[in-house]
C-alpha cells in the first residue's frame, strides 16, 4: 500500500463500508457475476459453433476480442468479490485500498466487430459498460481518494473562528 493509500484509507473505510453495502453495490455485483456466467456459457457454447463458421481472419479476432472479453469480466469479477469481501467483514476496508486490488486500464484497442458473431459482440459491449462503470466507482473510492483531504468541516469552522476573533 502507497504512503498516500495508507493515510488516506481509515477516513475513506467509511464510504468503502457504504459501497459495500448499498444496493447499487448489490445490483452491480450480480450483474457482473450473471455476465461471467452468461460469457462462459456462450463461449463453451453456441460461440464455439459460431467460432467455427468464420473466417481465418475473423476466426483469429474472434479468440483475441474472446481473451479480452474473460480478462476484462475476471478483473471486474475480482474487484466485485473484494467489494463482498469488505462487505461480509472478510477484509478491511483499508486493506482493500491495496493497489494491487485497482482495476487498471485496458491497454489494447478493441479488434474491428463487424464480422464477429452477434454473441460475442453483444457480450464485449455490455462487459466494456459494466467494466467503465466498475472502473468509475474504484477511482472514485480508492485512485481519487488518495490525492484528496479527508474533510474536516468542524477543524475549518475552528480556523474560522480562530482567524476572526484572532485566537492564536
Amino acid at each position: 500500500m502507497t504512503e498516500l493509500n495508507m493515510t488516506a484509507a481509515p477516513w475513506r473505510a467509511g464510504v468503502i463500508q457504504d459501497f459495500a453495502r448499498s444496493e447499487l453495490f448489490d445490483r452491480t455485483f450480480e450483474e457482473g457475476m450473471t455476465l461471467v456466467e452468461e460469457t462462459a456459457a456462450y463461449l463453451d457454447g453456441a460461440g464455439r459453433h459460431d467460432s467455427k463458421l468464420l473466417s481465418r481472419n475473423a476466426a483469429l479476432a474472434y479468440a483475441s476480442e474472446s481473451m479480452r472479453l474473460t480478462t476484462r469480466l475476471m478483473q471486474v469479477a475480482s474487484w466485485l468479490l473484494v467489494q463482498r469481501a469488505v462487505k461480509e467483514g472478510d477484509m478491511a476496508a483499508e486493506a482493500a485500498c491495496a493497489e494491487n486490488y485497482r482495476l487498471g486500464e485496458e491497454s489494447e484497442p478493441a479488434a474491428a466487430v463487424e464480422d464477429l458473431p452477434f454473441g460475442l459482440v453483444n457480450l464485449l459491449q455490455r462487459s466494456e459498460r459494466l467494466y467503465d462503470r466498475v472502473r468509475h466507482l474504484d477511482k472514485r473510492m480508492y485512485v481519487e481518494a488518495t490525492t484528496e483531504e479527508a474533510p474536516r468541516p468542524v477543524q475549518a469552522q475552528f480556523d474560522r473562528l480562530s482567524a476572526a476573533f484572532g485566537a492564536a
